[in-house]
Protein backbone atom coordinates (compact mmCIF):
# COMPACT_ATOMS: atom_id res chain seq x y z
CA UNK A 1 0.00 0.00 0.00
CA UNK A 2 1.19 3.51 -0.82
CA UNK A 3 0.39 4.80 2.67
CA UNK A 4 2.32 1.99 4.33
CA UNK A 5 5.34 2.83 2.18
CA UNK A 6 4.94 6.44 3.26
CA UNK A 7 4.92 5.35 6.90
CA UNK A 8 8.15 3.44 6.36
CA UNK A 9 9.71 6.48 4.73
CA UNK A 10 8.74 8.75 7.62
CA UNK A 11 9.92 6.09 10.07
CA UNK A 12 8.33 6.22 13.51
CA UNK A 13 10.93 3.88 14.98
CA UNK A 14 11.92 4.86 18.49
CA UNK A 15 9.18 7.45 18.91
CA UNK A 16 6.66 7.59 21.77
CA UNK A 17 2.88 7.44 21.33
CA UNK A 18 1.49 9.57 24.15
CA UNK A 19 -1.31 11.25 22.17
CA UNK A 20 -2.37 11.14 18.54
CA UNK A 21 -1.75 14.85 18.00
CA UNK A 22 1.98 14.18 18.46
CA UNK A 23 1.92 12.40 15.08
CA UNK A 24 1.24 13.90 11.67
CA UNK A 25 -2.03 13.50 9.81
CA UNK A 26 -0.16 11.32 7.29
CA UNK A 27 1.16 9.12 10.12
CA UNK A 28 -2.32 8.47 11.50
CA UNK A 29 -3.77 7.56 8.10
CA UNK A 30 -0.80 5.29 7.44
CA UNK A 31 -1.12 3.56 10.83
CA UNK A 32 -4.76 2.75 10.08
CA UNK A 33 -3.91 1.30 6.67
CA UNK A 34 -1.03 -0.65 8.20
CA UNK A 35 -3.37 -2.07 10.86
CA UNK A 36 -5.80 -3.05 8.10
CA UNK A 37 -3.03 -4.80 6.16
CA UNK A 38 -1.77 -6.58 9.27
CA UNK A 39 -5.27 -7.86 9.97
CA UNK A 40 -5.60 -9.20 6.43
CA UNK A 41 -2.05 -10.58 6.15
CA UNK A 42 -1.17 -11.82 9.62
CA UNK A 43 1.61 -14.19 8.54
CA UNK A 44 3.49 -11.50 6.62
CA UNK A 45 4.39 -9.80 9.91
CA UNK A 46 4.84 -12.91 12.06
CA UNK A 47 8.52 -12.42 12.88
CA UNK A 48 8.73 -8.63 12.57
CA UNK A 49 9.42 -8.13 16.28
CA UNK A 50 11.28 -11.38 16.88
CA UNK A 51 13.26 -11.20 20.12
CA UNK A 52 11.71 -7.85 21.13
CA UNK A 53 10.38 -7.35 24.68
CA UNK A 54 7.54 -5.05 25.70
CA UNK A 55 7.05 -4.18 29.36
CA UNK A 56 3.38 -3.56 30.16
CA UNK A 57 2.87 -1.44 33.30
CA UNK A 58 -0.64 -1.47 34.73
CA UNK A 59 -1.64 1.01 37.40
CA UNK A 60 -5.28 0.58 36.33
CA UNK A 61 -7.04 -2.74 35.77
CA UNK A 62 -7.68 -3.90 32.21
CA UNK A 63 -9.04 -6.65 29.99
CA UNK A 64 -8.71 -5.48 26.37
CA UNK A 65 -5.51 -3.45 26.79
CA UNK A 66 -3.60 -6.21 28.52
CA UNK A 67 -4.73 -9.10 26.33
CA UNK A 68 -4.49 -7.21 23.03
CA UNK A 69 -0.97 -5.90 23.68
CA UNK A 70 0.30 -9.25 24.91
CA UNK A 71 -1.31 -11.11 22.01
CA UNK A 72 0.04 -8.52 19.58
CA UNK A 73 3.60 -9.03 20.77
CA UNK A 74 3.28 -12.81 20.53
CA UNK A 75 1.81 -12.63 17.02
CA UNK A 76 4.68 -10.37 15.93
CA UNK A 77 7.26 -12.80 17.30
CA UNK A 78 8.09 -10.88 20.48
CA UNK A 79 6.96 -11.09 24.08
CA UNK A 80 4.94 -8.89 26.43
CA UNK A 81 5.73 -8.80 30.15
CA UNK A 82 2.91 -7.86 32.55
CA UNK A 83 4.07 -5.49 35.28
CA UNK A 84 1.53 -4.63 37.97
CA UNK A 85 2.34 -1.60 40.10
CA UNK A 86 1.34 -3.74 43.10
CA UNK A 87 4.14 -6.20 42.32
CA UNK A 88 6.90 -3.73 41.42
CA UNK A 89 8.76 -1.02 43.26
CA UNK A 90 6.44 1.57 41.70
CA UNK A 91 3.96 0.48 44.35
CA UNK A 92 6.52 1.21 47.06
CA UNK A 93 7.53 4.69 46.05
CA UNK A 94 10.15 4.31 43.31
CA UNK A 95 9.78 7.23 40.93
CA UNK A 96 8.39 6.77 37.45
CA UNK A 97 11.60 8.36 36.10
CA UNK A 98 13.82 5.79 37.82
CA UNK A 99 11.56 3.02 36.57
CA UNK A 100 11.85 4.30 33.01
CA UNK A 101 15.62 4.40 33.15
CA UNK A 102 15.87 0.91 34.64
CA UNK A 103 13.42 -0.69 32.21
CA UNK A 104 15.21 0.92 29.26
CA UNK A 105 18.14 -1.37 30.04
CA UNK A 106 16.00 -4.50 29.94
CA UNK A 107 13.30 -3.94 27.33
CA UNK A 108 12.65 -2.66 23.80
CA UNK A 109 9.45 -0.78 24.62
CA UNK A 110 7.08 0.18 27.42
CA UNK A 111 3.29 0.36 27.41
CA UNK A 112 1.70 1.97 30.46
CA UNK A 113 -1.90 2.26 31.62
CA UNK A 114 -1.94 4.91 34.33
CA UNK A 115 -3.71 7.91 35.83
CA UNK A 116 -2.30 11.40 35.26
CA UNK A 117 -1.08 12.16 31.75
CA UNK A 118 1.88 14.00 33.25
CA UNK A 119 3.00 10.65 34.65
CA UNK A 120 3.41 9.06 31.23
CA UNK A 121 5.15 12.21 29.98
CA UNK A 122 7.66 11.88 32.82
CA UNK A 123 8.20 8.21 31.99
CA UNK A 124 8.76 8.96 28.30
CA UNK A 125 11.20 11.74 29.13
CA UNK A 126 13.29 9.41 31.30
CA UNK A 127 13.11 6.28 29.13
CA UNK A 128 15.37 5.74 26.12
CA UNK A 129 12.94 3.26 24.50
CA UNK A 130 9.47 3.89 23.00
CA UNK A 131 6.66 4.55 25.48
CA UNK A 132 3.07 3.81 24.44
CA UNK A 133 -0.03 5.21 26.10
CA UNK A 134 -2.36 2.35 27.03
CA UNK A 135 -4.65 4.88 28.74
CA UNK A 136 -4.31 7.98 30.91
CA UNK A 137 -6.95 10.19 32.44
CA UNK A 138 -6.59 12.56 29.47
CA UNK A 139 -6.13 10.32 26.40
CA UNK A 140 -6.69 6.78 25.07
CA UNK A 141 -4.94 6.89 21.65
CA UNK A 142 -4.76 3.15 20.93
CA UNK A 143 -8.52 2.83 21.40
CA UNK A 144 -9.06 5.66 18.92
CA UNK A 145 -6.83 3.98 16.34
CA UNK A 146 -8.93 0.82 16.67
CA UNK A 147 -12.03 2.96 16.21
CA UNK A 148 -10.63 4.44 13.01
CA UNK A 149 -9.79 0.97 11.71
CA UNK A 150 -13.39 -0.08 12.36
CA UNK A 151 -14.75 2.92 10.45
CA UNK A 152 -12.31 2.23 7.61
CA UNK A 153 -13.44 -1.41 7.36
CA UNK A 154 -17.11 -0.41 7.25
CA UNK A 155 -16.96 2.65 5.02
CA UNK A 156 -13.67 2.31 3.12
CA UNK A 157 -13.04 6.02 3.67
CA UNK A 158 -13.31 8.70 6.35
CA UNK A 159 -14.30 11.95 4.69
CA UNK A 160 -18.02 12.47 4.31
CA UNK A 161 -18.79 10.57 7.51
CA UNK A 162 -20.05 11.96 10.80
CA UNK A 163 -18.95 10.56 14.17
CA UNK A 164 -21.12 11.48 17.16
CA UNK A 165 -19.98 10.87 20.72
CA UNK A 166 -22.77 10.81 23.31
CA UNK A 167 -21.82 11.09 26.98
CA UNK A 168 -18.94 12.08 29.22
CA UNK A 169 -16.20 14.21 27.65
CA UNK A 170 -13.50 11.88 28.97
CA UNK A 171 -10.20 10.39 27.75
CA UNK A 172 -11.93 8.20 25.16
CA UNK A 173 -13.86 11.20 23.84
CA UNK A 174 -10.67 13.27 23.67
CA UNK A 175 -8.76 10.75 21.57
CA UNK A 176 -11.78 9.96 19.37
CA UNK A 177 -12.24 13.67 18.67
CA UNK A 178 -8.60 14.13 17.68
CA UNK A 179 -8.57 10.93 15.62
CA UNK A 180 -11.76 11.78 13.76
CA UNK A 181 -10.68 15.23 12.62
CA UNK A 182 -7.17 14.01 11.72
CA UNK A 183 -8.67 11.74 9.08
CA UNK A 184 -11.17 14.38 7.92
CA UNK A 185 -14.27 12.97 9.62
CA UNK A 186 -16.83 15.38 11.10
CA UNK A 187 -17.13 15.08 14.88
CA UNK A 188 -19.95 16.06 17.23
CA UNK A 189 -19.93 15.59 21.00
CA UNK A 190 -23.03 15.90 23.13
CA UNK A 191 -22.78 16.01 26.91
CA UNK A 192 -24.61 17.63 29.82
CA UNK A 193 -23.30 20.89 31.22
CA UNK A 194 -20.28 20.27 33.44
CA UNK A 195 -19.17 17.13 31.61
CA UNK A 196 -17.77 18.69 28.44
CA UNK A 197 -14.36 17.67 27.04
CA UNK A 198 -11.27 19.59 28.14
CA UNK A 199 -11.12 22.97 26.40
CA UNK A 200 -7.46 22.52 25.43
CA UNK A 201 -8.28 19.28 23.62
CA UNK A 202 -11.16 20.93 21.78
CA UNK A 203 -8.82 23.69 20.62
CA UNK A 204 -6.27 21.13 19.36
CA UNK A 205 -9.05 19.36 17.45
CA UNK A 206 -10.30 22.59 15.90
CA UNK A 207 -6.81 23.53 14.71
CA UNK A 208 -6.36 20.12 13.10
CA UNK A 209 -9.83 20.33 11.55
CA UNK A 210 -8.79 23.50 9.72
CA UNK A 211 -6.20 21.41 7.88
CA UNK A 212 -8.48 18.48 7.03
CA UNK A 213 -11.77 20.27 6.42
CA UNK A 214 -13.54 18.40 9.22
CA UNK A 215 -16.17 19.99 11.45
CA UNK A 216 -16.13 19.98 15.27
CA UNK A 217 -19.37 20.61 17.14
CA UNK A 218 -20.32 20.55 20.84
CA UNK A 219 -23.93 20.54 22.01
CA UNK A 220 -26.02 19.64 25.05
CA UNK A 221 -28.83 18.31 22.82
CA UNK A 222 -28.33 14.59 22.02
CA UNK A 223 -31.26 14.46 19.61
CA UNK A 224 -29.90 17.30 17.52
CA UNK A 225 -26.38 15.88 17.72
CA UNK A 226 -27.18 12.50 16.16
CA UNK A 227 -29.01 13.85 13.10
CA UNK A 228 -27.04 12.73 10.06
CA UNK A 229 -24.75 10.51 12.16
CA UNK A 230 -22.97 7.60 10.49
CA UNK A 231 -21.52 6.39 13.79
CA UNK A 232 -22.80 6.90 17.32
CA UNK A 233 -20.30 6.24 20.09
CA UNK A 234 -20.63 6.15 23.86
CA UNK A 235 -18.72 5.13 26.97
CA UNK A 236 -19.62 4.33 30.57
CA UNK A 237 -20.94 7.24 32.58
CA UNK A 238 -18.79 6.45 35.61
CA UNK A 239 -15.14 5.60 34.89
CA UNK A 240 -12.59 4.05 37.23
CA UNK A 241 -11.89 6.38 40.14
CA UNK A 242 -15.26 8.16 39.84
CA UNK A 243 -17.31 5.68 41.84
CA UNK A 244 -18.26 8.27 44.49
CA UNK A 245 -19.90 10.34 41.74
CA UNK A 246 -21.97 7.43 40.39
CA UNK A 247 -25.41 8.57 41.64
CA UNK A 248 -24.85 12.15 40.49
CA UNK A 249 -23.64 10.98 37.10
CA UNK A 250 -26.57 8.61 36.58
CA UNK A 251 -28.92 11.53 37.08
CA UNK A 252 -27.00 13.92 34.82
CA UNK A 253 -26.57 11.45 31.96
CA UNK A 254 -30.06 9.90 32.04
CA UNK A 255 -31.20 11.78 28.89
CA UNK A 256 -28.01 10.72 27.08
CA UNK A 257 -28.65 6.98 26.88
CA UNK A 258 -28.04 5.58 23.40
CA UNK A 259 -31.24 3.64 22.80
CA UNK A 260 -33.53 2.76 19.92
CA UNK A 261 -35.27 6.15 20.06
CA UNK A 262 -31.96 7.95 19.64
CA UNK A 263 -30.57 5.64 16.95
CA UNK A 264 -33.61 6.14 14.74
CA UNK A 265 -32.77 9.85 14.46
CA UNK A 266 -29.42 9.06 12.80
CA UNK A 267 -28.74 7.92 9.23
CA UNK A 268 -30.44 4.60 8.36
CA UNK A 269 -27.12 2.71 8.17
CA UNK A 270 -25.69 4.28 11.35
CA UNK A 271 -23.46 1.98 13.42
CA UNK A 272 -23.14 1.90 17.19
CA UNK A 273 -19.69 1.92 18.80
CA UNK A 274 -18.46 1.52 22.39
CA UNK A 275 -14.95 1.11 23.79
CA UNK A 276 -16.20 -1.42 26.41
CA UNK A 277 -16.87 -2.51 29.06
CA UNK A 278 -20.53 -1.56 28.60
CA UNK A 279 -23.28 -1.21 31.18
CA UNK A 280 -26.49 -2.22 29.46
CA UNK A 281 -29.39 -0.18 30.77
CA UNK A 282 -27.19 2.82 31.57
CA UNK A 283 -25.27 4.49 28.72
CA UNK A 284 -26.71 2.07 26.15
CA UNK A 285 -29.84 -0.05 25.94
CA UNK A 286 -29.45 -3.79 25.57
CA UNK A 287 -31.33 -3.62 22.27
CA UNK A 288 -28.77 -1.27 20.73
CA UNK A 289 -25.75 -2.93 22.31
CA UNK A 290 -26.74 -6.36 20.99
CA UNK A 291 -28.57 -5.19 17.86
CA UNK A 292 -27.68 -5.31 14.19
CA UNK A 293 -26.23 -1.78 14.20
CA UNK A 294 -23.69 -2.63 16.89
CA UNK A 295 -20.07 -3.12 15.79
CA UNK A 296 -18.60 -3.11 19.30
CA UNK A 297 -17.00 -6.55 19.09
CA UNK A 298 -15.46 -5.88 15.69
CA UNK A 299 -14.14 -2.68 17.29
CA UNK A 300 -12.81 -4.62 20.30
CA UNK A 301 -10.97 -7.09 18.07
CA UNK A 302 -9.44 -4.19 16.21
CA UNK A 303 -7.60 -3.15 19.36
CA UNK A 304 -5.27 -6.07 18.58
CA UNK A 305 -4.57 -4.96 15.02
CA UNK A 306 -4.20 -1.27 15.84
CA UNK A 307 -1.75 -2.15 18.61
CA UNK A 308 0.22 -4.36 16.24
CA UNK A 309 0.58 -1.44 13.84
CA UNK A 310 1.82 0.81 16.65
CA UNK A 311 4.26 -1.77 18.01
CA UNK A 312 5.59 -2.60 14.54
CA UNK A 313 6.08 1.06 13.67
CA UNK A 314 7.75 2.13 16.92
CA UNK A 315 9.77 -0.99 17.76
CA UNK A 316 10.76 -2.61 14.45
CA UNK A 317 14.51 -3.17 14.05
Amino acid sequence: METIDMLKEQDLKGKDLLKLADFSIENINALVELAYDMKQNKEAYADSLKGQLLGMIFEKSSTRTRVSFEAAMIQLGGQGMFLSSNDTQLGRGETIEDTGKVLSGYLDGIMIRTHSHSRIEALAEAASIPVINGLTDLYHPCQALADLLTVYEIKGEFKGNKMVYVGDGNNVAHSLMIASVMVGMDFTLTAPKGYEPASEVVEIAKEIAKQTGAKVELTEDPKAAVKGADFIYTDVWTSMGQEEEAAERLKAFGPYQVNEDLMVLANPECKFMHCLPAHRGEEVSAGVMDGEASVVFQEAENRLHAQKAVLYSLMKK
